[in-house]
């Protein structure tokens, strides 16, 4: 199969018009995937337990299996980052991306549907787990395309701005997800159980809709289309080798790949305190009620769509590391009080630890991912290496809810192991970033080789 070929922009503008349409490509396409995976997480907190792994006994173990099902669909992630990759890398990012879409929305959808436990029984949390190991598979191969359409495309100066894009997409795709979430748990018990759980994971249909429209229009990326060319002029033994990614990457990019890993690992543990941990903690330990929980995540995504954008754009001048690291810090002194204020029932106090927690502490880490992780690695094993980088470590990362909520019902809701399982893996993500390099001005051209600044 050949990549697509396109005829390179002419003038400037039209490379400019072409990187914010890819940017904005990006941003859509990106905050439809998290807005299906976002939703799943929520209703594992909130109702899946009592759904499809009733327990009257003690509805926590119903929220433990829920979780359960939760972190089975990362374990897929790293096959879907291999599989699409691989095919990203060899035959443009394009298809790839479209292909993800797919299987996120179809998987997303079809959850809307499905019978309860009551219904079918053993059945249901059976079909829940199997939609759950395809949205997955899909999502494994969604953030380093996506990623990629974006940094590719942009200025070489600019690369931090518009790699923050698919970043945006997640904060909006959780504001949509938390917005109608926080509206359907306004319903009465019993039609929030019935139906009202439903209406969030149907509605992503119309998501998918739009963002496959836009990803059909992408054109692939000027770099891809270099690498291409300049791997055309390479003897027949490297254009082999060209061809299997995973293990170029695993022989030039080792180093590079274990930094980025580090690196997300901190920032993905963190963020889970914000984005379903807490909201477990407060359902069941405090009596702050969950729907001004979901609207706080609401409001600290909604700051974090220009944080993203601000730390990314930083990045370009003060570098990648120097952002990272910064965030890092910040994750590292707010996560206990974070804890402390749910713990007081301040309501008040709690709008601003989510605010403070996700749109600057995450926001910093998460805004530079993109272009920073991108930037590591060759052109030919790109897709590859930054889906490896986001994915290996979503097997930990996935257990997370599950192992933080299990931690939560062993030691009757005192979350200090919690906060300090988080604080030393961003301790992980901050050592990682400081042996790491500054990337913000290598050649994104590069085929194989690692540069100099990137070893």
């Amino acid at each position: 199969m050949a990549p697509s070929v396109t005829t390179p922009p002419a003038t400037e503008q039209e490379r400019t018009s072409l990187a914010k349409r890819a940017a904005v490509a990006s941003l859509v396409g990106t905050a439809v995937e998290w807005y299906d995976y976002f939703i799943f997480g929520t209703a594992s907190a909130l109702v899946f337990g009592k759904l499809f792994f009733p327990n009257e006994d003690d509805p926590i173990i119903g929220t433990l299996s829920a979780f359960a099902v939760f972190g089975v669909g990362f374990f897929a992630r790293p096959v879907g980052g291999v599989v699409f990759g691989h095919f990203g890398d060899r035959f443009g990012r394009k298809a790839a991306l479209v292909t993800t879409l797919v299987l996120m929305g179809g998987s997303t959808f079809l959850i809307g549907l499905l019978p309860t436990t009551d219904q079918i029984g053993l059945w249901a949390p059976v079909l829940l787990v199997l939609l759950r190991l395809i949205q997955g598979f899909g999502v494994g191969g969604e953030w380093g395309g996506a990623s990629l359409v974006a940094v590719e495309y942009a200025p070489a100066h600019k690369r931090g701005a518009y790699g923050s894009f698919p970043q945006i997409g997640n904060a909006v795709g959780l504001v949509m997800s938390t917005s109608i979430f926080a509206a359907v748990s306004t319903l009465p018990d019993d039609a929030l159980m019935s139906w009202g759980w439903r209406l969030p994971f149907l509605l992503s249909a119309v998501l998918i809709a739009v963002g496959l429209f836009i990803r059909f229009k992408l054109t692939e990326t000027p770099t891809f289309q270099a690498a291409q060319e300049e791997l055309e002029k390479l003897p027949a033994e490297e254009q082999a080798r060209a061809r299997m990614p995973i293990t170029e990457l695993f022989k030039r990019f080792k180093r590079p790949l274990l930094l980025a890993m580090g690196m997300r690992l901190g920032e993905a543990v963190f963020g889970y305190i914000i984005l379903t941990i807490g909201l477990t903690f407060a359902e069941n330990y405090t009596t702050i009620p969950g729907t001004h929980v979901l609207i706080a995540s609401c409001v600290a995504a909604a700051l974090a769509v220009y944080t993203y954008y601000f730390f990314g754009k930083l990045s370009d001048r003060i570098g990648r590391r120097t952002v990272f690291i910064a965030g890092s810090l910040v994750g590292i002194v707010v996560t206990f009080p974070f804890f402390w204020i749910l713990d007081a029932d301040s309501i008040v106090l709690m709008y601003v630890a989510y605010a403070v927690a996700y749109a600057i502490g995450v926001g910093a880490v998460y805004g530079v991912e993109p272009a920073f992780f991108a930037e590591l690695f060759g052109t030919k094993v790109r897709y590859t290496g930054l889906s490896l980088s986001a994915q290996i470590p979503s097997v930990l990362i996935g257990l997370w809810p599950l192992a933080s909520t299990a931690l939560l019902a062993a030691t009757g809701g005192d979350p200090w192991p919690i906060a300090l399982i988080t604080v030393v893996a961003l301790l992980i993500g901050l050592v990682c970033a400081v042996m790491a390099p500054e990337t913000n001005r290598v050649d994104m051209t590069r085929v194989g080789e690692e540069t100099e600044q990137a070893r």
